[in-house]
């Protein structure tokens, strides 16, 4: 798997602006949005070097922040 870089300008973004987005992905997961939003905090305190993360922390990064990073925000759906 190529190695990802990650633009902190957009984990910044997603973090500030798009928690709901976080949210949405973490429902239903046994995990937590604050779980989720303390990785991503760590990685922008740390230049986003990922070598830092420990294995749950890569976990959840890569199932939760990377996916999210590499798609544009999502336009709002209608509740029905």
């Amino acid at each position: 798997m190529k190695a990802m870089e990650v633009d902190l300008d957009q984990l910044q973004h997603l973090v500030r602006k798009r928690g709901d987005e976080i949210e949405k992905s973490v429902a239903g997961t046994g995990y937590l949005t604050k779980t989720v939003i303390g990785v991503a905090t760590y990685l922008l305190d740390n230049e986003g070097n990922l070598d830092l993360l420990t294995a749950k922390q890569r976990v959840t990064f890569e199932k939760f922040l990377a996916p999210l990073l590499q798609s544009p925000r999502q336009p709002q759906q209608v509740q029905r």
